[in-house]
């Protein structure tokens, strides 16, 4: 249960709504295959009405385990009861710390720079970049990526030609090393782009986040029930696409995308507490179909302030505590708009707060040392105890950002500390990520490409 809100409910109304309601699927090819796979027309040009049986048959294809790896070997599996891994986020603009501007190749490749001395960055979210032909940025923000990280990369797709190249380029390494995804735009609609993309990016075993993003209130019912039912049938729906395309390719479940909108500001809302009720409910749903859940921690913030800490900091601990496989968001600001490469740093730090956090404390013989209680005795101390040299690294939280001294002349917020932080790993020379041949083809790639894509 979630606050009063089962897993079995909201399937059974996402049911009836893909079998009465329908969905509309904007691509001639898909929208006919599915009709022969067992889909009923709907009222519309495009609109399918998909049975319950036929969905249910499709969402069983789905593997239960989805591996992430990167070019330079590393990996995890996704299931849904892994421990959360994080990714950062993508966007338009870069926060300097004194400005936003848009966001060029060259500020991409700072993200990937800086998230390779980030423990806690699985994987990082391409971007758009304002210096790069908008049909070509899923390619040239892969290589961007890949060039300059070692994490596993999530493509941002912009273009179905430039899917193809993304396709090719994953034959360069090994292993699930990128990842890509797409966003139904309800309310239950998915349309041509979407669909090109998952059909050019089919058969290759390349592991798609499928992301329901009901806004409450104005694609989605403004209960957060009612929107969780329409952005989980949309879910379905691309889960039954993605089937259809290529049975067994591994996907991932992603209503944490789910927002509300402020009847105030008219503007959609990222960072409340209803956004991590909508994480609670796709690592639950996640579970109830056994496909590995994501979701998003997001502030509205526009600077590394009070509100960004708070609302990223609740994100970040409840998405976990929910137990979301895979959570976006880090360095994120103003509603995903924007990266703010200190917000990356400070991001970090609070992850492993909450890590520490949910480690939790033991109560055996080794935590309650009742033989040095009883040496140390009354009015003693345990600073030089050999017990405390042993534990106390794995025991404490020992941040590398937050302040723990007393004030100096010199002390200065924490924005600052985090900016000076990203000042100092920038200033290092850049290392080499890959092998020559692989940077080569990988280049070679972009190149072609992008000569057919821009004439």
């Amino acid at each position: 249960m979630i606050n009063n809100c089962s897993p079995e409910m909201i399937h059974e109304f996402s049911l009836d709504i893909l079998e009465d309601v329908g969905v509309r699927l904007e691509h001639d090819d898909i929208h006919a295959k599915l009709l022969r796979a067992g889909a009923k027309p709907g009222h519309g040009t495009y609109d399918v009405k998909l049975p319950r049986k036929m969905v249910q048959e499709y969402i069983r294809l789905a593997p239960p385990e989805v591996t992430l790896s990167s070019h330079a070997g590393a990996s995890v599996v996704l299931t849904t009861d892994s421990p959360a891994i994080y990714w950062t986020n993508p966007g338009m603009y870069l926060w300097t710390g004194a400005a936003r501007r848009e966001l060029t190749r060259a500020d991409l490749a700072d993200v990937a720079r800086l998230c390779d001395s980030l423990e806690n960055v699985q994987g990082i979210i391409g971007m758009a970049m304002h210096d790069v032909y908008p049909a070509c940025r899923d390619f040239v923000g892969l290589r961007t990526i890949a060039t300059h990280s070692r994490k596993h990369v999530r493509v941002l797709a912009f273009s179905p030609t430039g899917m193809d190249a993304v396709v090719e380029m994953q034959r360069v390494f090994a292993g699930p090393w990128l990842s890509m995804g797409f966003t139904a735009h309800g309310p239950l609609r998915w349309t041509n782009l979407a669909l090109e993309i998952f059909a050019h990016s089919a058969g290759h075993q390349i592991p798609a986040t499928i992301n329901g993003e009901p806004m409450a209130g104005v694609t989605g019912p403004v209960t957060v029930a009612g929107s969780a039912a329409i952005g989980n049938a949309e879910i379905l729906a691309g889960i039954v696409v993605n089937q259809l395309l290529e049975p067994g390719r591994p996907l991932i479940y992603n209503l944490g995308l789910a927002h509300t909108f402020d009847m105030k500001h008219a503007t959609a809302v990222t960072g409340g507490p209803e956004n991590a009720l909508f994480a609670a409910i796709s690592a639950a749903m996640g579970r109830f179909y056994a496909i590995p859940s994501a979701s998003w921690v997001s502030t509205e913030s526009l600077f590394e302030d009070e509100q960004a800490a708070m609302e990223k900091m609740f994100g970040f601990h409840t998405h976990a505590e929910s137990r979301v496989g895979l959570i976006w968001g880090m360095g994120q600001l103003e509603s995903e708009l924007t990266m703010s490469l200190a917000q990356l740093v400070i991001d970090n730090e609070m992850i492993n707060y909450a890590r520490r956090y949910a480690r939790g404390c033991h109560d055996d013989a080794d935590a309650i040392p009742l033989d040095l209680i009883r040496s140390v005795g009354i009015a003693g101390n345990y600073l030089e105890s050999e017990h405390t040299l042993d534990h106390y690294r794995s025991q404490l939280f020992e941040p590398a950002i937050l302040n723990r001294r007393a004030r100096e002349a010199s002390s200065v917020p924490l924005c600052e500390t985090a900016h000076r932080r990203v000042d100092d790993i920038l200033a290092t020379e850049a290392e080499t990520t890959m092998a020559d041949d692989a940077f080569i083809e990988l280049q070679r790639i972009e190149e072609f490409y992008s000569r057919r894509m821009q004439g």
